[in-house]
């Protein structure tokens, strides 16, 4: 057995995880080949630090301290291999090259940025490590960018990205906690025109999405705390997520105080992350969301550091 440490270095979060795998000289591998000996997570909110454009120096600060948190952590594992992901927060920026150099060389861990391309794929990757995927659509709403990726006979296509995530989402629109409706309508369109821009914006209509990422399990999580089940779904609904919204319009306090049993740290991206959710169920014509327990960290793991 050997172990591995991935850490995601993402527009909300950066998360540290350590993977133990049964067998690295497989060509093949599943989630029966691996499992999390550590999952340790800090709201770091790089998102906030991106300034007309360019990624501050702020962040860049904000980002060396995390990652040399989490490469010590990480030493007590005796990682055969550790690396370094980026994503939107990093990508998208204006100064990403020199962003991503400096962390690196304060950190001594090689940084890969991924393109929106690979993130989606990846995403694909992971999301199906446990489970066939029927045709569909993966949706994965991150702080910074929101990915889709068609799947079709067991293959992903058309992988895209929109620069449009729940914290950004947040920090564009939302003036307090919780949006107002009026907030909540300016991020669906400005959500609305990101798809409308897509080249093949059709190709994703479908029945059924598969959601993966941290605005998906909040979701599901906030879900759990209204329905009072006993296990967190593994199905949503367009009118699950539109009661959800529906309430935080009628009554914020109190679905803020249930918001906060649900999902603490993630009170103000919930909202724009439903709204998000929300929004793709309608102009995709979709009929249920299936959320998926593995994504993109999973999807790294076995197709970048296992091969």
């Amino acid at each position: 057995m050997s172990n591995y440490g991935v850490i995601d270095l993402g527009s909300n979060t950066i998360r540290l995880v350590v993977y133990e795998t049964r067998d690295d000289r497989r060509k093949a591998c599943g989630c029966k080949e691996f499992k999390s000996l550590i999952n340790d997570k800090v709201m770091a909110g790089l998102s906030a630090y991106v300034e007309n454009g360019a990624f501050s120096q702020a962040g860049i600060d904000r980002a060396v301290n995390v990652l040399k948190g989490h490469a010590k952590r990480a030493r007590y594992f005796d990682c055969k291999k550790l690396e370094v992901f980026a994503t939107a927060v990093l990508r998208n920026a204006s100064n990403s090259a020199q962003a991503v150099e400096e962390i690196a060389g304060r950190t001594g861990l090689p940084i890969v940025l991924l393109s929106a391309r690979d993130e989606a794929h990846l995403g694909f990757v992971g999301a199906t490590c446990d489970r066939p995927a029927g045709d569909g659509t993966l949706v994965d709403i991150g702080g910074g960018s929101t990915e889709l990726t068609r799947i079709e006979g067991g293959r992903d296509f058309d992988n895209a990205s929109m620069g449009q995530g729940s914290l950004s989402s947040f920090a564009r629109h939302v003036r307090g906690v919780l949006p107002d409706r009026a907030e909540m309508e300016r991020i669906a369109e400005e959500l609305r025109d990101r798809l409308d821009a897509l080249p093949r914006r059709d190709a994703y209509r479908c029945d059924t999405l598969y959601g993966i990422g941290g605005s998906v399990r909040a979701a599901a999580k906030m879900l759990e705390q209204v329905t009072g089940a006993e296990a967190r779904p593994k199905t949503m609904t367009k009118r699950a997520i539109h009661e959800i919204l529906e309430w935080c319009r009628n009554d914020p306090n109190a679905f803020a105080h249930t918001a906060l049993k649900a999902s603490a740290e993630r009170v103000h991206t919930l909202v724009p992350g439903c709204v998000i959710l929300c929004t793709l169920f309608e102009e995709l014509d979709a009929k249920k969301l299936e959320v998926c327990k593995h994504g993109v960290r999973e999807g790294y793991l076995i197709d970048r550091m296992l091969g």
